[in-house]
């Protein structure tokens, strides 16, 4: 054990000569080589600060002034206007021992390093001003304002230099609020096509008597939050959305990642494991040194917040009776893994070095091999996650908050990640390949329930066959973040580290490592069974259908000059139409990173205009009306869209509104019953952020499957799908079995069927598709 190894750097007899003093110069090593690594990221977090500090300056510039200031004096030329002469007089110190008027070399100095500091603060000033200029988005194909044209010419300039992660993060704006009548206009709007006459007339006399009243009220509060707090949503986003969330993580909140669609790099599962912990520490190593490029809007150079990835390692979310508390730790030095009901801690660094993927697959293999049986309960501990927070906020404070339970447990909480080691095989195999990508689906979202730790940020599954994936945990990021770590994971295991010819990693091994460390528990009967029932029945309930849709991709899309996204959300609604006889309130993610500190916002998907469309089709109208009503509906979902990116949305603004309302202890019946209504279908994007780690010219199999997560409300559909290459969509949907009304494969086969047919009237007239004026993508986003 790593430890025990550590422990006995030196022990002590005494005798009667003295003090024998019996050193281990090899574990001494160790620890001088382990404090080094630690010593180093010290050095490099303080160079990241400066020059993070000083962007979009660099460092040198200041010299650059200096000697320009110092070059200038000597001329006999006084750049500062006296200003020099007067810090010199100022100065006591330096009068007395210059017994001059005439100022020294450290005046100048001085003045250069001030005048430095107020150059980088205009820098970042005037940066900050052009990420606060959204207009750019909103501009149509070929009608490119002058004013965008200056402005990217101008953010150019000032993005020149290679940014490290955070460098962006200051100049960042902060989300602004919206005016309260906007965003009530912009509710009605969108509720409009979902309530009859009555019910519209009543709902619009609630909005106007909250205007009127107790609205604007609620909004000073949040305008002066907005004053003091980088973003007036998040903290509490985070907070009541998920933290203060009783119901378990399990389906209802975490999600899972999904490996290639046709690909296993290799089937052997230790190996497979050494090459996805090694890819994951290596973007740990990343985002530490901040190595990483800051994520943009695709195809521009437009930064994205970076603040999420701050907490994507080492953390773990703890369970309270009232609210859950996210816990990250600056680092961790192994990982915990799971096998056949034992828990493992896995050191992956050895005297400051990061084990080969070859020896974390040695590591691996002897897990595996271990033919110890589990302690009493503690198989099923990891059921304790899964099920609803107060029972394990309970049991954890009783039986877990000393001993070798908390040491154990504290192992698990404080790794960089949890890894299970999985025993059965997944993916789109064998006889039934539809039918096993449903169930490599369920099983990444739950498990058997008990075998993964959703509490941690992630966790990976690796299968006996060598498939791989990932269950997340919500509230600490989004799902682009996590898709960002997963496309390079992937990418990295299977281009980069690669497999020799019989499957294992490349490298050498050191026989010389330490086995892996039991970790050692003393459970109670009564801590065995209570979680495992309700997370038994509530992953019973889960019926997820995958599906990868070939007939066309985007590339067929966008030569119709349709947004991809805005065809796909509409042929969503067509299809719920179909397979519900109606409409519902649609969610869409949309994120809000343009902000400091931004999440996401609520795209309303079910519009006036896709309404209008869906209806249209079904009544058989003239194909040209269809197209028409089709091509007004694709705008405005990119118009909603686009406002919801620049903080112009309709949901996080109400419910900021609700939280001031509760903290202020008064009642608001428009914004409780806003709050209530249900998501019968949740939507999101899995954006492809990093193309350029895949070759899918020369690599073709090498598709992601994306990810997906579970239904929002018991009687409707949760649907995430990923746009891969010109030719494929991946769709993953949800439902639950407990609802008659609804049906994965069904809705799934909708799906199909809406997206053929709408390509079908698109396809009719291609003359006057592609005539048209509507615009995929603005043209400003080709000048960025």
């Amino acid at each position: 054990m790593a430890e025990a190894h550590q422990a006995v750097a030196f022990q002590f007899t005494i005798t009667p000569e003295g003090i024998d003093l019996q050193l281990s110069y090899q574990a001494l090593n160790q620890i001088y080589l382990s404090g080094v690594r630690s010593w180093k990221k010290r050095v490099s977090r303080m160079r990241n600060r400066v020059i993070k500090g000083v962007y979009p300056a660099s460092p040198s510039s200041w010299l650059f002034v200096v000697i320009a200031i110092l070059a200038t004096m000597y001329m006999r030329s006084d750049p500062s206007m006296g200003l020099i002469t007067k810090i010199h007089l100022k100065n006591p110190a330096t009068v007395e021992l210059c017994m001059s008027v005439q100022p020294a070399e450290s005046d100048m100095l001085v003045f250069s390093t001030l005048l430095w500091l107020s150059l980088i603060l205009a820098l970042r000033f005037c940066l900050k001003l052009l990420l606060s200029y959204h207009q750019w988005m909103f501009e149509q194909h070929g009608r490119v304002s002058n004013v965008t044209k200056v402005w990217v010419t101008l953010l150019r300039l000032l993005s020149s230099r290679k940014p490290l992660l955070y460098s962006y993060q200051t100049s960042l704006p902060h989300l602004p609020v919206p005016a309260i009548r906007d965003t009530l206009s912009r509710y009605l709007q969108s509720v409009r096509p979902l309530l009859t006459d009555p019910e519209f007339k009543r709902m619009t006399k609630l909005a106007n008597h909250f205007e009127a009243n107790l609205g604007n009220r609620l909004q000073r509060y949040l305008r002066l939050k907005a004053l003091w707090a980088t973003n007036y949503v998040s903290d509490w986003w985070e907070e009541y959305i998920y933290l203060r969330s009783r119901c378990p993580l399990m389906v209802n909140s975490n999600y899972y990642g999904m490996d290639f669609l046709y690909v296993t790099p290799t089937p052997v599962q230790a190996a497979r494991a050494g090459n996805t912990i090694t890819a994951l520490l290596l973007y740990r190593r990343k985002v530490n040194r901040e190595e990483l490029k800051p994520s943009r809007v695709p195809g521009t150079v437009i930064p994205l917040c970076a603040a999420q990835c701050e907490r994507m390692f080492n953390t773990t979310r703890t369970p309270g009776v009232e609210t859950d508390v996210l816990q990250h730790w600056q680092d961790s030095e192994f990982v915990v893994v799971y096998h056949k009901g034992r828990y493992f801690r896995l050191w992956v660094y050895r005297a400051g070095r990061l084990l080969s993927p070859r020896e974390i697959e040695h590591q691996m293999q002897r897990i595996l091999d271990d033919p110890s049986p589990p302690k009493p309960g503690e198989d099923k501990l990891g059921a304790l996650t899964a099920g609803d927070r107060i029972p394990w906020a309970q049991m954890r404070k009783q039986y877990f908050s000393s001993g070798i339970n908390k040491r154990s447990l504290d192992a698990i909480e404080r790794a960089a990640f949890f890894v299970t080691l999985d025993e059965e095989e997944q993916g789109m195999r064998g006889e039934d390949p539809a039918g096993n990508l449903d169930r490599y689906a369920k099983s990444l979202l739950h498990g058997k329930c008990y075998d993964r730790w959703f509490d941690k940020s992630f966790s990976i599954v690796i299968y006996k066959n060598g498939k791989s994936g990932l269950n997340a945990e919500h509230s600490w990021a989004d799902a682009p973040t996590v898709a960002h770590l997963w496309e390079y994971t992937l990418a990295t295991d299977a281009f980069q580290l690669g497999y020799t010819e019989d499957g294992h990693c490349k490298g050498e091994v050191d026989r010389s490592l330490p086995q892996p460390q039991r970790l050692v528990w003393d459970i109670p009967s009564e801590v065995r069974t209570p979680s495992l029932a309700v997370a038994q029945a509530l992953a019973d309930d889960v019926d997820c259908h995958v599906f990868p849709f070939r007939d066309f991709g985007k590339g067929r899309i966008k030569k119709l000059r349709i947004s991809p996204d805005a065809y796909i959300q509409i042929g969503l609604q067509l299809a719920y139409y179909r397979d519900r006889g109606g409409f519902c309130l649609t969610y869409e993610a949309s994120m809000t990173r343009l902000f400091r500190e931004g999440r996401t916002e609520t795209v309303r998907s079910c519009s006036n205009e896709s309404t209008a469309f869906v209806k249209a089709l079904e009544d058989g109208e003239a194909e040209e009306q269809c197209r028409r009503l089709f091509r007004l509906a694709s705008e405005r979902h990119q118009n909603l869209y686009r406002m919801a990116m620049t903080g112009a949305g309709i949901d996080r603004h109400l419910f900021c509104l609700y939280v001031v309302s509760k903290y202020l202890g008064v009642e608001s019946p428009f914004l409780k019953e806003v709050l209530s209504e249900p998501w019968r279908l949740s939507t999101s994007q899995t954006p492809v952020q990093q193309m350029e780690l895949f070759d899918l010219k020369n690599h073709p199999d090498f598709i992601s499957l994306g990810g997906g997560f579970g239904p929002v409300a018991d009687d409707g559909y949760g649907v995430s799908y990923i746009i891969v290459g010109e030719d494929m969509i991946n769709f993953h949907v949800s439902s639950k079995y407990s609802c008659s009304d609804t049906d994965s494969h069904r809705f799934g086969a909708q799906i199909s069927k809406a997206l053929q047919d709408i390509m079908t009237l698109l396809s009719a007239d291609t003359k006057t598709s592609l005539s048209s004026k509507g615009a995929a993508q603005p043209q400003a986003k080709k000048l960025l």
